[in-house]
């Protein structure tokens, strides 16, 4: 049996409205103490569990098309490297932006 495959495509700068009912809901929620908050139905995930952890086989992100200035030689060298150039342009991106997340987290932990 083929499946389809539905997309949908949020834009967070036209939400829909919250109803009063909900608004009301997370009006408790925000005002409710992190040590009432029942968590014993969730088993804890230490460092072992996460070592171990890899990214969704299935997960694609979206591509976008985009123009960027590169330095000339920047360009030359990554295409002498042979076919795949914006391949890896993303790779090296996506690295740098994978280190930042990290590092921000790190920091956040250093600071509480």
């Amino acid at each position: 049996m083929k499946t389809k495959m539905i997309r949908k495509e949020i834009d967070l700068q036209k939400l829909p409205q919250l109803t009063d009912e909900q608004r009301v809901r997370l009006a408790a929620l925000a005002k409710m103490p992190d040590s009432d908050i029942d968590y014993s139905d969730i088993a804890p995930l230490g460092d072992d569990f996460w070592k171990n952890a890899v990214r969704n086989p299935f997960y694609k992100p979206i591509k976008k098309v985009t123009t960027v200035r590169v330095d000339a030689d920047v360009l030359l060298w990554l295409k002498s490297r042979g076919k795949g150039y914006q391949t890896r342009i993303n790779a090296i991106l996506r690295d740098a932006m994978l280190n930042s997340i990290q590092h921000h987290k790190d920091g956040a932990k250093a600071e509480s």
